[in-house]
């Protein structure tokens, strides 16, 4: 396709009306909506001809600037205390109410510390983790170096100490880990909800 005369004018005649680049796209024929963009950036005509502002006289005086607007001094939360709640399963569990309008965040680990437990165990389902200790008792233990597409790629332990490795067994299909990995990483969302109750 190539602008032609007539097709630059008929572009140039619907923009002004304020046809859509979609609308003139497909009266055109053969050019997407990005090329027709392209094109009215091209011949100058980004403004539509009622939206285009007066000229402004050339000896003018600068235009005062804006004060800047004062900075607002917010109060600082206080820090809110963990409350320790019991569980069913009687093990202590502690939760943070956090002030409202301000999102709860994870505390950040600095480099080289170890990382706190990842999934504990009441998240994982009892089939699940019978599963992962089963299957990490005849696991690989594979370096990073080692890993392959056809490996396993879950990580166990931690990373700055000299015992860490990776799963290494054969991955279940179109996916990154083994079939009892898969079956930790990626849970259906209900059972996550469920948790969550």
């Amino acid at each position: 396709m190539s602008w032609t005369d007539e097709r630059v004018e008929l572009l140039k005649k619907m923009w002004t009306e304020g046809q859509s680049a979609s609308q003139i796209a497909k009266e055109l024929g053969g050019v997407t909506r990005n090329a027709v963009i392209g094109k009215v950036h091209r011949l100058g005509l980004s403004n539509r001809s009622g939206a285009q502002a007066p000229a402004a006289p050339a000896a003018t005086a600068a235009p005062k600037p804006e004060p800047k607007p004062k900075p607002v001094h917010k109060p600082t939360p206080e820090p809110v205390k963990a409350d320790v709640e019991e569980d069913d399963d009687d093990e202590p569990r502690t939760t943070s109410a956090a002030p409202a309008g301000v999102p709860s965040r994870k505390a950040i680990v600095p480099a080289g510390q170890p990382l706190p437990p990842q999934p504990s165990a009441n998240e994982i389902s009892p089939e699940a983790l019978a599963k992962v200790n089963a299957v990490e008792k005849k696991a690989k233990k594979l370096s990073l170096m080692e890993l392959t597409e056809r490996t396993c790629k879950w990580p166990v332990g931690d990373p700055a100490t000299e015992k860490f490795w990776f799963c290494g067994l054969p991955v279940q299909a179109g996916k990154p880990y083994c079939e009892a990995h898969v079956g930790v990483a990626f849970q259906p969302m209900s059972s996550r909800r469920d948790r969550r109750r």
